[in-house]
């Protein structure tokens, strides 16, 4: 696929199909499109978690997710995206090189997971990021280090249903030239 056709067909997806299982390699592929983004002094810190494991999978969405999200998540393989805190936006004596502190990481890992969202659909896979979770849950449920930041699960899986495109802002909208 063609990098403006897969911005414009990607979407939000909700509802996918339980018969079709994601297959590791299309993980892999996908997690290694997510490491070409850039990251702050290139730290790399993000890190990910993928969930094929179905009791796994129903314990995430049964106790650490919001009923909505549970129910968005059917049928869908899910990725746990995390970084590694106090290393991006820091120097190496663990202080913050200026006001944004781990707000890089956040800021790199959402780099890192467009690249996976976008890979995603050029594979002809679909995802979801949910933002609302319950993180300590999560971390207790697959054993992620303290040392990480839990940000988001992603439900990624084949579509079951026809997303609709919201309407978008237009460049002239958000743009300031100067």
């Amino acid at each position: 696929m063609e990098l403006d056709e897969v911005l414009e067909s990607r979407r939000s997806v909700r509802k996918y199909d339980d018969t079709k299982q994601v297959a590791e390699k299309d993980l892999e592929t996908i997690i290694e499109a997510a490491i070409q983004a850039p990251s702050w002094k290139n730290s790399q810190t993000a890190r990910y978690y993928a969930v094929l494991d179905k009791d796994v999978h129903n314990k995430i969405t049964d106790e650490a997710l919001p009923a909505f999200n549970a129910k968005s998540a059917i049928g869908a393989a899910l990725i746990i995206t995390t970084f590694i805190k106090n290393r991006s936006g820091f120097d190496r004596e663990g202080n913050p090189e200026n006001e944004c502190g781990n707000g890089w990481g956040y800021y790199d890992l959402g780099f890192h997971n467009a690249n996976l969202i976008l890979k995603a659909k050029d594979l002809g896979l679909d995802t979801l990021v949910m933002g609302i979770r319950d993180g300590d849950k999560i971390r207790e449920i697959i054993n992620i280090p303290e040392n990480e930041i839990i940000v988001s699960v992603i439900a990624i899986g084949y579509s079951d249903s026809e997303a609709s495109k919201p309407k978008r802002k237009r460049a002239e909208d958000i743009l300031k030239i100067i």
